[in-house]
């Protein structure tokens, strides 16, 4: 039996980081771990309780109300995010929690209570973790890290389509302008920036399908397990 490692796949907004995440661990019975989803959850919270992400006092007092984890959902094959027991697995996919998250995935006091939430996770090895960070900060001596990218323009349709079957009024502009700040914002935040580790294999999939992808992925897998 192979041994168990951590996968970690970073990456830019709509490259299909969770996609690619989700298959893996299916193939190797891992676990999935949605970090991206950690964060709109707790965006989720803020919003909903009025919480004032600018006060640092008002932000640690939010935290501290919140419990996250991860339940498998036999009907949709998926691992969901649980708020406080409550499945938020398609409410934290709207827009406007879209336009916030990154804003507040940027503040110090989240990354450390996310981060913290994501290492004891990962604490069993065995576990596949998409997300901005998971690489550089989560789980700098993760076994097999992934970067990845794509064009900007591939991105944008990815995420207009993913978008307009929940929300048939959003434009491509919206998508557009809402995927460059959140681009901006990753990549300029204090608090862990989106950069690709000095070791991590970059994955650029603007011109190959998704069984080319997960074929590659599962090969580096190998090697790196000594198949």
């Amino acid at each position: 039996m192979k041994k168990k490692i951590i996968i970690t796949i970073d990456g830019w907004s709509s490259c299909g980081k969770s996609t690619l995440a989700k298959q893996l661990a299916k193939m190797l019975g891992y676990v999935y771990i949605d970090s991206g989803a950690m964060y709109r959850a707790i965006t989720l919270f803020f919003l909903r309780n009025h919480t004032d992400w600018t006060d640092p006092k008002e932000v640690k007092a939010a935290l501290k109300q919140i419990e996250l984890h991860f339940e498998y959902n036999e009907k949709s094959q998926q691992s969901e995010i649980m708020l406080n027991d409550e499945n938020v697995e398609y409410v934290i996919r709207d827009l406007v929690i879209a336009e916030k998250v990154s804003d507040i995935a940027a503040i110090s006091e989240v990354r450390k209570f996310a981060v913290a939430q994501q290492q004891r996770m990962g604490k069993k090895k065995g576990i596949v973790m998409d997300g901005r960070d998971i690489g550089t900060t989560v789980f700098p001596d993760a076994e097999l890290k992934i970067f990845m990218t794509a064009d900007i323009a591939t991105r944008v349709e990815r995420r207009f389509k993913e978008m307009f079957e929940k929300n048939p009024n959003i434009t491509i502009e919206d998508v557009k302008s809402n995927l460059e700040m959140r681009d901006y914002i990753d990549s300029n935040r204090e608090v862990s920036p989106l950069r690709k580790a000095e070791d991590a294999i970059l994955l650029d999939n603007t011109n190959i399908t998704m069984k080319e992808q997960l074929d590659y992925a599962l090969k580096l897998y190998n090697e790196r397990c000594g198949k």
